[in-house]
């Protein structure tokens, strides 16, 4: 059997899962973001189990068609993110039809109906946390990052961060940077024996 999870975007997320599946006793034969493949159909009480066990750690089972195809648009999307693989030219409404086995037009209006909002909003808002996570990292400069995922230009990436998170690439940037406290600067932590 094959479970739609929720708000699995990384793979961590799918460790943690299937970790998790396995302590319930459930052999799990392959995860992917948003989907999770078992060895045996669970019974209604233990779908009841996992539902509970995802909730904990803010997953969520998919249980209707039109949450399941959801959930799918994401994990690619969320793929596409962490493989690097958009580019310029990338264009979602022929990406993913040949991902999926449904046109973009219907993608499109299932997302929008489910979720409240475009696929489009969704992947740059999507685009911009990974590039927040690439400038945290500290290894690319900022027009690396923009040709990285995909941005025409600095500008075009700088344009389309400041819309969504309200800062620049590098005020964002600066502002990460006092946040974060040296580990000799952090309170000590006194263990009980």
């Amino acid at each position: 059997m094959t479970l739609f999870i929720k708000n699995m975007v990384c793979d961590r997320c799918k460790l943690v899962i299937s970790h998790e599946l396995s302590k319930l006793g459930h052999i799990v034969l392959r995860a992917d973001l948003g989907e999770v493949k078992l060895a045996a159909d669970p019974s209604a009480v233990e779908l009841a189990e996992i539902a509970s066990l995802l909730a904990t750690f803010g997953f969520e089972l998919a249980t209707d068609r039109k949450q399941r195809l959801v959930t799918q648009v994401k994990a690619q999307l969320m793929a596409l993110l962490y493989t690097d693989a958009g580019g310029p030219a990338l264009n979602l409404s022929a990406y993913l039809p040949a991902q999926l086995p449904f046109d973009y037009s219907y993608l499109s209006s299932v997302f929008s109906e489910t979720e409240g909002y475009p696929i489009e909003k969704f992947f740059i808002a999507q685009k911009i946390e990974r590039v927040k996570e690439l400038i945290s990292y500290g290894e690319e400069t900022l027009s690396q990052i923009a040709f990285r995922m995909g941005y025409s230009s600095l500008a075009h990436l700088s344009s389309q961060f400041k819309k969504v998170s309200g800062l620049t690439p590098s005020a964002w940037k600066r502002q990460a940077e006092l946040k974060r406290r040296p580990l000799d600067q952090l309170p000590r932590i006194d263990f009980l024996p």
